[in-house]
């Protein structure tokens, strides 16, 4: 039922088309049988022929484009009815068009052509009563109700058809109201649905550079110094490449777990990730790099952080740190500090090198304005949880990262 409901709305000419056939072969028998007692026809058969064929057609045709052109249906037959009047042509069945025509314009007309085709009917109706059945001129004023009957009579029937039609205007209109409104959400949804996939590849992006960089920075650093070492003291190098092997087997999981969650694995995207639990573990791979990091707790924890708070605070060490690694120069010393208030969170990463001044003196503009991955990373980490980062060189030399993480969002 549906497809057949389809077809009827995609062929809607079609459909008017065989509707009109059908209808003036009905009707074209009994107008002409009506025809053959009108004046115009007289005692001669072919007479009557023609002025029934001829109404009935006029009337009928239009009604091919009832829904398709309403507006030119309707002025056609609105001016076959007037020439039948005019013309002294007594009402036939093939005047059932009138009725058909204000249900079309009440339906799929614009709202001037309902009402004024519902005043022109109205008005012909008084016409059809005292031009063909009520005449002024013989009658008397005690026949007048019988007139009345009439005229009352004809406005029921184009009432009904205007009100028919106008219903079904209301529920058309409504349907296409519907159906907008669910392709509007659909489009909203599809919307969405990009942008929690956009987002989500914002998100793996910033996970792999924190994973890469990090990474690649301890296996740098570490090949350098072996490379240097190694002449003077051979033993230092099998000690190195631990390192880096250790560095890369830990890279390598955390690239598959993340690959997993593209592909939807299961065991992957429930896979834990880092928190607070884990920084020992971290210091111990960047103190093996050759940074010395020096790492003091201050009060406790009022409550836990929320999982993706206590990873966005992880995050920030591990960049803050890889950062002083890449960038700080030679002999240089780091401390981290976690600081817990009522409040929640601060954690920072100082180094003392000579390089950071140099290296990071645009810091700030890139926050603010968008640039470089690491820290436009880390600030919007911190900003989702409602927090703060402040990033910077030192006074008296160095440079200092600094986030606040509360223990709720606002």
């Amino acid at each position: 039922m549906p497809s057949i409901y389809d077809w009827f709305t995609r062929h809607r000419f079609a459909v008017d088309v065989v509707f009109m056939v059908v209808l003036w072969l009905l009707l074209l028998p009994l107008s002409i049988a009506s025809a053959s007692n009108t004046p115009l026809a007289g005692n001669s058969q072919w007479a009557a022929l023609a002025a029934g064929t001829a109404t009935t057609t006029a009337l009928i045709v239009p009604l091919a484009w009832r829904r398709t052109r309403t507006v030119m249906a309707g002025s056609i037959i609105a001016a076959v009815a007037i020439v039948q009047w005019a013309l002294a042509v007594p009402p036939m069945p093939s005047n059932l068009a009138v009725p058909f025509i204000v249900y079309a314009l009440a339906a799929f007309g614009p709202r001037w052509a309902s009402l004024g085709g519902l005043g022109l009917a109205m008005l012909g109706a008084i016409m059809l009563v005292t031009r063909f059945f009520y005449d002024l001129t013989v009658v008397s004023v005690a026949d007048l109700p019988y007139g009345l009957v009439l005229v009352l009579s004809v406005w029921v029937l184009v009432l009904f058809s205007w009100t028919a039609g106008d219903l079904n205007r209301t529920k058309r209109l409504r349907g296409q109201a519907l159906e907008d409104r669910a392709h509007r959400l659909e489009i909203e949804a599809q919307q969405e649905r990009q942008l929690a996939a956009s987002d989500e590849r914002a998100h793996i992006a910033r996970e792999m550079h924190d994973i890469v960089a990090h990474s690649l920075s301890i296996i740098i650093t570490q090949a350098d110094g072996a490379r240097y070492a190694a002449a003077a003291d051979p033993e230092i190098a099998p000690e190195t490449l631990a390192t880096i092997a250790q560095t890369g087997r830990s890279s390598l999981q955390e690239m598959r777990r993340l690959l997993g969650v593209l592909r939807g694995g299961h065991e992957a995207s429930t896979r834990p990730l880092p928190g607070l639990d884990q920084l020992d573990e971290l210091l111990l791979g960047i103190r093996a790099a050759g940074l010395p990091v020096t790492f003091s707790v201050t009060g406790e924890g009022r409550r836990a952080l929320p999982a993706g708070a206590e990873l966005t605070a992880y995050r920030t060490l591990q960049e803050g740190l890889t950062n002083a690694m890449k960038h700080a120069g030679p002999n240089v010393q780091a401390t981290v500090n976690l600081v817990w208030n009522s409040r929640g969170l601060e954690v920072s990463v100082r180094d003392d090198g000579g390089g950071a001044t140099a290296s990071f003196s645009d810091a700030l503009p890139i926050l603010q304005h968008g640039g470089g991955n690491g820290l436009r990373g880390m600030a919007e980490r911190v900003r989702l949880y409602d927090g703060t980062l402040t990033a910077g060189p030192l006074p008296g030399g160095g440079f200092a990262v600094t986030a606040f993480i509360p223990y709720t969002e606002n």
